[in-house]
């Protein structure tokens, strides 16, 4: 997400590259280029010009360090302004009640039903709350059925009305079905609908005052860039929702909406869909999306991620097994395992801070891991827990059975050496500049 953004905005930090210290001289050709790179995403001409002017009287106000040259500062600041502009603090979702009830609201098309499911899976197995999802469509009967698959799927019930075409009562039967089944979270999806069309409009309202929902978020493809921002404040002045939700992010989206909603309409963005699956969902933190947006990766995310898929007595058997060093391909096929869970392969590393540019060009897709499979899986069990049974024939037998050759074999079995050393050195407390170290000698060169 935001490539080309980040790529205009590196190469405007590269203006004040060898400069002794910010004036108001060579900073100007700098924010220019910035404007225009906020301008390009698609952010609205206002809040860009907005922007650079508080970038710039903070950069001009700052006495640059020795030790921090002013294409540094100026990329600390711009960061500053970006997470201000985004809405500064994260904000949760409200679950306060022993019922709370969501109702979303949007444009045709903008994905509410796929996310109002994605929201009921992560309510469900990371929050442990029991989530009911409501069809309140009735104009697509398209969009019941794809709710009833999409609840399959999660394992999360869903409620409907057969033949019943008024919306307002199907809202307020389910929040009185879900009291009397026990259920703590209500999600309503209803029908998109235009700003413009005042009947539909008038009916989403009638929804909200029958039912006086928790959170009423506004979901907007933000790949509509400036228009989405528009219908957000449109939409905002007849419903007064309480946050937004950014979907399609992981598509060639520009980076406008997510840069402009909270300035318009002054409500936080709360979540942000990043692919089709249903754990496609991430909470928004505006300092950690400013940290992307600059290619700094997002760390803290990564971990939340890994954390996801941890299991604390495997790591104890693990960190057993690394120090008697008889770490094996069963445990190295099982942490393959678990990096897939983690999402998109290309997304996952994007977030290790530099690996986004680098990777920016390499055809890394989540059938990466197939051939080191495919091998692992042609090692007999004997092989796979004693590794140093490899010799050359067995590499060979392995390389036939595998659909490879036998240098595929010999780079994996180096790569799991290298791994087991490092993953040893961290399991006894070594110096973690020293497992850096490693990690950067082994690390692939990108041109």
């Amino acid at each position: 997400m935001f490539d080309n953004l980040t790529d205009r905005l590196e190469r405007s930090f590269k203006l004040l590259k060898g400069q002794g210290k910010i004036t108001e001289i060579n900073v100007a050709e700098t924010l220019k280029d910035i404007r225009r790179a906020l301008l390009d995403a698609d952010v609205n001409f206002s809040i860009a010009k907005q922007f650079t002017n508080d970038v710039k009287e903070k950069a001009l106000g700052q006495n640059v360090l020795s030790a921090v040259k002013p294409g540094q500062l100026m990329v600390k600041i711009v960061k500053d302004e970006l997470t201000r502009l985004m809405g500064g603090d994260s904000v949760g979702i409200d679950l306060s009640g022993s019922l709370s009830v969501i109702l979303m609201a949007g444009l045709q098309g903008s994905g509410k039903t796929t996310f109002a499911a994605k929201l009921a899976n992560m309510l469900k197995h990371k929050r442990g709350r029991h989530p009911m999802l409501v069809a309140g469509d009735i104009y697509r009967p398209a969009a019941i059925d794809q709710l009833k698959v999409l609840g399959e799927q999660i394992g999360v019930p869903v409620y409907t009305e057969e033949g019943n075409m008024d919306p307002v009562k199907i809202a307020r039967s389910a929040v009185k079905e879900a009291k009397n089944k026990g259920y703590d979270v209500v999600i309503i999806d209803t029908a998109g609908r235009l700003a413009i069309d005042e009947q539909m409009m008038k009916e989403i309202s009638s929804i909200k005052k029958a039912i006086e929902p928790n959170e009423i978020l506004f979901v907007v493809d933000s790949m509509t860039g400036q228009d989405a921002v528009n219908t957000a404040k449109e939409f905002n002045d007849v419903l007064d929702f309480s946050g937004v939700v950014l979907t399609k992010l992981d598509g060639d989206t520009r980076g406008g909406a997510a840069l402009s909603i909270r300035s318009v309409v002054n409500k936080p963005i709360k979540f942000v869909g990043t692919g089709e699956k249903t754990d496609a969902i991430e909470a928004f933190h505006p300092a950690r999306m400013a940290d992307r947006i600059l290619g700094m990766g997002d760390i803290i995310t990564l971990v939340e991620k890994a954390q996801e898929q941890f299991d604390e007595e495997e790591a104890r058997r693990l960190q057993k097994k690394l120090a008697k060093n008889t770490f094996n391909f069963n445990d190295f096929l099982k942490q393959i395992h678990q990096i897939k869970k983690m999402g998109n392969l290309k997304d996952v590393v994007s977030l290790i801070p530099g690996m986004g540019k680098a990777m920016k060009n390499v055809d890394l897709d989540d059938d990466a891991f197939k051939h080191i499979e495919a091998i692992i899986h042609s090692m007999t069990p004997e092989e796979r827990e004693n590794p140093a049974l490899l010799n050359g024939s067995r590499r060979k037998r392995i390389a036939g059975g595998s659909g490879t050759n036998i240098q595929e074999v010999n780079r994996l079995l180096k790569q799991f050496t290298e791994t087991r050393k490092m993953m040893k050195m961290v399991s006894m407390g070594k110096n973690m500049s020293q497992v850096m170290g490693n990690m950067q000698r082994q690390a692939p060169k990108y041109k």
